[in-house]
Parts: C-alpha cells; sequence; structure tokens
C-alpha cells in the first residue's frame, strides 16, 4: 500500500486544478464565441437542416443545438445501458472545435466570395459546407458530442429529436415523451399536411 503525505496530495491536486479550470474556461469561450456568432449558425443551419422546417423551425432547431453546446458538462456521467455496471463521462467539450470550425467557414467565405459565410447564398453555403464535409468521410451521423464537424453536429443533434423522428414517419410519435398509458397502444395520429 502505497501512502501518499498530505503535502504530495495537495501539490497534485494543485497540479490538476488549472488544468481542469483551464478546459472550463476553453469551453465557456467557445460557447461565448458561438453564442455571439448567431447569424453564422443561423447560416449554417439555414443551409443543412431540412427546408420543410421552415425559417421559424430552423432558428428554434439552431437555437436548441446552441442551448446543448451551453449545457455541455465535460466529466458528467452518462446514462448507462440496463444490465450493465460500466460508467462513461462526457469527454472534453467539442464546443472549441465547433467555433473554430464555424469561423474557418467565415474566412473561408471572405477569401473566396469577399463576403461573410452569413451573407453568402444559401446554395454557396451548402458548397462550403460541403467541401468540408468531403474530408471526413462518414459513413453514417455520429452522436452529437463525437461529431468531428460542426455542420455533422447540427444535423445529429436535429435528428436525434423528437420533431425528426415525427417528420420521418409523417406521425405524431413523440419519442422521449411522456404519454399516458391509455395511449400506449393507440395508432400515433399522422402529422397535418404542409400548408394546411
Amino acid at each position: 500500500m502505497v501512502l501518499v503525505t498530505r503535502r504530495a496530495f495537495f501539490g497534485s491536486l494543485a497540479a490538476a486544478l488549472p488544468i481542469a479550470s483551464l478546459a472550463c474556461r476553453a469551453h465557456d469561450a467557445a460557447v461565448n464565441e458561438l453564442a455571439t456568432s448567431k447569424s453564422s449558425m443561423l447560416a449554417l443551419g439555414e443551409a443543412i437542416l431540412p427546408s420543410e422546417l421552415g425559417a421559424a423551425g430552423i432558428a428554434a432547431t439552431v437555437k436548441d443545438f446552441q442551448r446543448w453546446i451551453a449545457e455541455y458538462h465535460e466529466g458528467a456521467e452518462l446514462l448507462h445501458g440496463y444490465g450493465t455496471s460500466s460508467l462513461k463521462y462526457m469527454g472534453p467539450t467539442p464546443a472549441t472545435a465547433w467555433a473554430a470550425q464555424l469561423d474557418a467557414l467565415d474566412r473561408t467565405a471572405k477569401r473566396t466570395q469577399g463576403r461573410s459565410f452569413a451573407a453568402l447564398p444559401v446554395e454557396s453555403r451548402r458548397s462550403l459546407v460541403r467541401s468540408d464535409l468531403d474530408t471526413l468521410k462518414l459513413d453514417r451521423i455520429p452522436p452529437v458530442s463525437r461529431a468531428p464537424h460542426v455542420a455533422v453536429a447540427m444535423l445529429a443533434h436535429y435528428y436525434e429529436s423528437s420533431e425528426a423522428t415525427d417528420r420521418c414517419y409523417e406521425a405524431h410519435i413523440g419519442r422521449e415523451t411522456c404519454r399516458p398509458l391509455a395511449a400506449q397502444a393507440r395508432k400515433p395520429l399522422p402529422l397535418a399536411p404542409a400548408g394546411a
């Protein structure tokens, strides 16, 4: 059994605290940067999210994604599957990489087309995002926290939502929402047609 002196323990604790503090500050700075670049985030959403959402739906989805980023807590315990005892924790914040990617899209837009990313037409924005994503070689949409690009993360966040499931099946399924037991056996009602 190894005995650690009180001085050694507090010394190692003091050495670890600045690293944790720096990671927390980096996350906060990235969240602030993503929050202040609302026009770029909305422009990204308009370029990649389904157009069926409409302007209000896209804006709400982008806002919800920004809230998810702001509430991300590195090291938080994740839910584990039924029957397993292994615990998993949230990894390092992806917000810092995503903020840099959003900045890179803006710089590329200014360099190649003389305007900010948000000022470009939607098709030009799609083209810029597509060229970024072509290098990733993804075969599926990963979980939000492991998305290698901010555009993929935004899509992953939307497609994990109850609304996306409802739109996919064109029915009010209400995935991961509480419904009364009496409603469990009833077939989900169809969604109203667009424009109705």
